[in-house]
């Protein structure tokens, strides 16, 4: 054979593979509303980027008739792009082929790229759209979803791993995405759940659709799995773009320096005049937020789920911080079980990728409750403590308003090492609230008081003004400064550039044992 028919062959051959499943299954794919694996990789990197590997790869199973079986590419599509001209693994599971299913030689074709991303130090993403396991395959399946797990934990912060459900996603399969930093699913399109609901009403007997169970919406919202919600794939893939662009190559690579063109003195006096006078009245958060930030640009993670904190990436002086903030407007800011998971993973992952954490403190204390105690808020709520203790990063500390309590010390404060803490003048810094605390300081003198309700007025106001402010802290060196809040940008970019260069060691050990 000439040069020429085997290089025709060849062509061939990478033609019949790019063909997936082939058109039928093409056109199943498509009316389902879901791209394939192959448009999903195109959509989502820079143009003409992509470079495919392992696309010869077949399954050698020959149990169950998968000896007769054709699966191009075994079911997957793996190798390296850009994204806005920086360097990224990837690896999309086509559905088309053999329903998606990870087999065998599947599972070496992503171990593959997860070994060199982890070696060039470069992000990677799984686009998952999988029938799950194998099954004709048995034990190499399982295997197979062994050493992805196994390298998803080597390769947590070191690189960024993003994982994309578009399709379904169930049994062992979920375990990977799990274990990865960000998890994005799309409206109507994503699924996962470990078990289906099938299997739920034959073992319980409660009866839910596959929409409810593990939907996009209710991972988003409920269970906290996922941290973006997108109404299309084209629009889950700007997201992903737009996460990256946040986030360093690896943990020893600083993120990208943008040029600002926002005024670091730029003053807000809107902000003099956000905390409203009544200290039982909320705010948004999320307007000091974008106030501080470069251009007013906040990329919020988990937006959905346990919304009374708010954690997300913005720039100051065009580099990346991590933001951390109670919200008012939910549970008047209270700290519970899922807004300490949810602080606590952000401020860890921030740590791990050298990404400075600005924090907003307004927290009344934890939220109180039956279910809250039995749920183990002591244990989800020693978790923030424990990732901001942990941290080594630049850590800033604004308090806005009320900081009570052990919530007070768990919002990054300077007992759990916070590098710059300072106060507005609203701010409140005590044991608990004004209210609470006259009854048990004052008890006696309220209820042998002619007027008991306006002795305890007395008192609150009496305690208000004694220790609901931030002198008393201040006066001890637990703020650092008390700043117009207007101001409060520019004293944030003064303290990230005086930042810069610090080094924190902590004490040699194998790992800490953070509660779980």
């Amino acid at each position: 054979m000439s040069v020429e028919k085997k290089i025709q062959e060849m062509q061939e051959r990478k033609v019949a593979i790019r063909q997936g499943g082939g058109p039928e299954r093409i056109a199943k794919q498509h009316q389902s509303g879901k791209l394939t694996a192959r448009e999903r990789i195109e959509k989502l990197v820079d143009p003409g980027s992509f470079v495919e590997i392992d696309a010869f790869v077949q399954h050698r199973s020959t149990d169950f008739g998968m000896d007769s079986v054709n699966a191009p590419g075994d079911g997957v599509v793996a190798g390296y792009a850009t994204i806005d001209e920086r360097p990224v693994y990837l690896y999309a599971q086509d559905f088309t082929v053999i329903g998606g299913s990870l087999g065998e030689m599947h599972a070496k074709k992503i171990t593959k790229v997860q070994d060199m991303a982890m070696k060039m130090g470069c992000p990677i993403i799984a686009i998952n759209d999988s029938g799950g396991a194998r099954i004709q395959e048995g034990i190499d399946a399982l295997s197979g979803y062994g050493d992805i797990f196994y390298r998803n934990t080597l390769a947590s912060g070191v690189i960024p791993q993003i994982s994309v459900i578009l399709g379904p996603c169930a049994g062992g399969a979920v375990y990977s995405p799990a274990l990865t930093d960000f998890v994005f699913m799309v409206d109507d399109i994503s699924k996962m759940f470990i078990t289906g609901p099938q299997v739920v009403e034959a073992v319980t007997g409660e009866s839910i659709s596959a929409e409810e169970l593990g939907g996009a919406t209710t991972h988003n919202e409920i269970s906290g799995v996922a941290h973006f919600l997108s109404d299309s794939e084209e629009a889950c893939f700007a997201s992903i773009r737009k996460l990256l662009s946040f986030l360093p190559q690896n943990n020893l690579e600083d993120t990208l320096l943008y040029e600002c063109n926002d005024d670091l003195n730029r003053l807000a006096p809107e902000l003099n005049s956000i905390i409203p006078d009544n200290p039982n009245k909320s705010y948004d958060v999320k307007d000091v937020i974008r106030t501080v930030v470069d251009n007013g640009d906040f990329f919020e993670v988990q937006a959905l789920f346990a919304t009374n904190i708010v954690v997300g990436f913005g720039r100051i002086n065009g580099r990346t911080i991590g933001i951390v903030a109670n919200q008012p407007m939910v549970k008047a800011g209270a700290l519970d079980i899922d807004a300490s998971d949810k602080a606590a993973r952000f401020v860890r992952f921030c740590d791990a990728f050298n990404i400075p954490l600005v924090t907003f403190t307004d927290v009344p204390g934890y939220l109180p409750g039956v279910d809250q105690e039995h749920g183990g808020v002591i244990r989800h709520g020693a978790k923030l403590l424990y990732a901001y203790s942990e941290a080594t990063v630049p850590k800033i500390n604004v308090i806005l308003r009320k900081a009570y309590g052990g919530a007070y010390i768990a919002m990054s404060s300077k007992h759990l090492g916070a590098d710059l803490v300072f106060a507005w003048p609203t701010a409140e810094i005590a044991v608990m609230g004004p209210e609470g605390a006259a009854n048990i300081i004052f008890r006696k003198e309220i209820e042998n008081s002619q007027d008991p309700i306006k002795t305890r007025q007395e008192k609150i106001e009496a305690y208000r003004d004694k220790f609901a402010n931030p002198y008393v802290a201040a006066s001890r060196g637990y703020i650092d400064d008390i700043i117009e809040p207007e101001a409060t940008r520019p004293m944030i970019a003064s303290a990230l550039e005086m930042l810069e260069s610090k080094r924190e060691n902590r004490p040699a050990k194998k790992h800490g044992n953070i509660p779980v």
